[in-house]
């Protein structure tokens, strides 16, 4: 996979995967919480490619594998404060992340939008900049530090703050589709997608106010399986299988 990186489509990405991503292997129509470090290896190892042809890397990392706001909201908890546990809930994946990078070799840094300096370093956008500059993987937790705001969202406003080439998300399947494919068997994937085809059409690939966070600053959504050993090499090198959404 390395040749395929030699030319890297993209000089700086964010990275956005689910929290349940590192709960490792789920077993159909059950749910899965908790950290394995064995799934955050592979990742890792992804990213650490990346880095070594030049492709600036920052991630954000859902929380759902630990705590899901809106599920304790449905379970009678007030939605602010349902939010907050569900934003530290992306620290700790966010510091299973760097662990897993910096064990393989790759120097890793986490923000959080909500300061906590005895864990970790508060989101300061030139400092993040630096860090990439430096070969540094900066990972940003915590969101946006406000609650009614996805972790869709806050990798959306990291993205257009960095300057980002793409925000690339890395999903259980391969794309978006017509409908889901593990439901669906006729269910096609889109190769391009508009902005506005996603907004319209209700494709639910992230939250409305993200998509249209990267339409305003023109970045392109590429969505593709994380799933699939060397992927993100791919993606980067603008093969792959993925659904690009842009303009």
């Amino acid at each position: 996979m390395a040749s395929q990186l030699q030319s890297p489509k993209y000089k700086r990405v964010l990275l956005k995967i689910s929290g349940e991503v590192l709960a490792g292997k789920i077993e159909p129509d059950k749910e899965k919480f908790g950290i394995d470090m064995a799934a955050c290896f592979p990742i890792a190892e992804e990213i650490k490619e990346a880095i070594a042809a030049g492709t600036e890397v920052c991630l954000v990392i859902g929380g759902g594998n630990i705590f899901r706001g809106l599920k304790g909201v449905g379970q009678g908890m007030e939605r602010a404060q349902a939010d907050s546990m569900g934003m530290l809930a992306t620290v700790m994946n966010a510091l299973a992340m760097q662990g897993a990078l910096e064990e393989i070799g790759v120097p890793a840094r986490v923000q959080s939008a909500v300061e906590m300096p005895k864990i970790c370093e508060p989101f300061i956008r030139r400092r993040a900049i630096r860090h990439m500059e430096k070969g540094r993987v900066v990972i940003f937790a915590a969101g946006t530090g406000n609650p009614f705001f996805t972790t869709d969202t806050g990798a959306a406003l990291r993205a257009a703050e960095m300057g980002c080439d793409a925000m690339l998300k890395g999903t259980q399947v391969d794309g978006v589709y017509t409908a889901d494919p593990k439901l669906d068997p006729e269910a096609t994937r889109f190769d391009h997608l508009g902005y506005m085809e996603v907004l319209n059409k209700d494709l639910r690939v992230m939250d409305a106010t993200a998509v249209s966070l990267m339409k305003e600053n023109h970045i392109p959504i590429v969505v593709f399986s994380i799933h699939n050993k060397g992927s993100l090499a791919e993606v980067l090198a603008g093969n792959g299988i993925c659904t690009v959404i842009e303009n």
